[in-house]
């Protein structure tokens, strides 16, 4: 579908390639960059002072992330609408392709070997998915929103991919999907009691799909429910992880000073537990220090997103800004105990390729919004801009 069949149209001069390059919001780029120095020190710290180990392949991650984002911000935020759904047709076959042809590793089967990188199709799901269902519902009127049948298409929008990725299996990324559909229905406007059936009728399956989670999956959750039921198995990471957390104390134990990490008794201690060996080697200060920087990151997209003059923008805002927010709380809760261990990786700080890559091209998206806030976009092709 082209930009002109869809009906897109400025109700003003259009922005040349200077303008956006000036319009771009330095600030959430600063504070990305910032956040994401954060992790490469932690990592350091992790390496014990080398930065061959895991340091520099972050850093080059974070150069094609920070590229992508910015080339993602430029490009006219009409042609994200037209390629929404698109976007979302590729990353679902993706998920479909790791079934048939995925790589296996750490026991699950999520990622896409292409030659020059390994892809994790679920990553790029999550922006793609913000992406679609922003149009999807940017196209209704709020009583079509708030209509049960309009509410049927981004249902299984939603659940075709969280089925993809939990059969990988990854209970984290499935859990994320599902959290960040639900929160961009209720943006858009979607009724609380369709939500209230929903929440029914998932309450009414778990007995159901118990059994056909994986047995690793089934000691997460009990010992979610009770730690010390297996303190030398399941319930060990756990454990070390809030050992960790309260050595920390106030200040830390010092940069590189964390025995936790550094003696290998935290898992993954540089992807899924890495906010623990943050807070033990900085402390409290430090912890707070990041939740700070993750705050007034989400408060820029918040504030982009209502600076929007069109739905589609605000939707796409609020959309990535929520995936953000699901990243940070999951990870959080989960190494800190409130939540069973998934993983969910912590957000410009842990080490991962397709992770950085597409959070930084989601955040490229919200700033493509912040250039083009001024557009008017109409809902259906030559209808009223809104």
């Amino acid at each position: 579908m082209s930009i002109s069949d869809a009906g897109l149209r400025l109700t003003k001069v259009e922005l040349s390639l200077g303008q956006k390059i000036a319009s771009i919001n330095w600030g959430l780029v600063l504070l990305l960059t910032g956040t994401t120095s954060f992790g490469l020190l932690v990592l350091y710290s992790l390496a014990g002072g080398i930065t061959d180990t895991w340091v520099e392949k972050q850093a080059i991650r974070f150069g094609l992330g920070f590229s992508a984002m910015i080339v993602v911000a430029l490009i006219d935020i009409r042609i994200w609408l037209s390629l929404a759904y698109a976007a979302y047709a590729v990353a679902l076959l993706l998920l479909v392709a790791v079934d048939v042809v995925g790589v296996v590793g750490m026991g699950a089967q999520r990622w896409i070997d292409i030659g020059i990188v390994t892809l994790q199709p679920s990553e790029l799901m999550k922006a793609s998915l913000v992406l679609a269902l922003a149009r999807y519902f940017h196209e209704l009127t709020l009583e079509e929103t708030q209509s049960f049948k309009w509410v049927l298409i981004p249902a299984a929008m939603i659940l075709a991919p969280a089925a993809l990725v939990l059969v990988q299996p990854d209970l984290g990324t499935a859990t994320l999907l599902l959290l960040c559909g639900a929160t961009m229905c209720f943006l858009a406007g979607v009724r609380l009691w369709i939500f209230a059936v929903a929440a029914a009728a998932a309450a009414a399956v778990i007995p159901f799909g118990w059994q056909f989670l994986h047995e690793y999956q089934k000691n997460r959750i009990l010992t979610f429910l009770d730690p010390e039921r297996d303190p030398l198995g399941a319930g060990y990471h756990i454990l070390q992880s809030k050992i960790a957390l309260g050595a920390g104390g106030i200040f830390g134990r010092g940069f590189r000073e964390g025995t936790q990490s550094h003696l290998n008794f935290l898992p993954e201690m540089q992807t899924d537990f890495i906010f623990t060996t943050l807070a033990e080697e900085f402390g409290m200060v430090g912890a707070l220090s990041l939740l700070g920087l993750y705050v007034c990151i989400l408060a820029y997209g918040m504030a982009i997103s209502l600076r929007s003059r069109h739905h589609f923008g605000r939707l796409v805002a609020m959309g990535i800004g929520t995936t953000f927010f699901c990243y940070v709380f999951i990870n959080i809760a989960m190494v800190t105990g409130l939540l069973p261990v998934v993983g969910v990786p912590l957000p410009l700080i842990s080490y991962g390729g397709t992770a950085m890559v597409t959070l930084m091209a989601g955040f490229g998206l919200v700033i493509s919004v912040y250039i083009h806030r001024d557009i008017r976009i109409p809902r259906r092709p030559g209808g009223p801009v809104v």
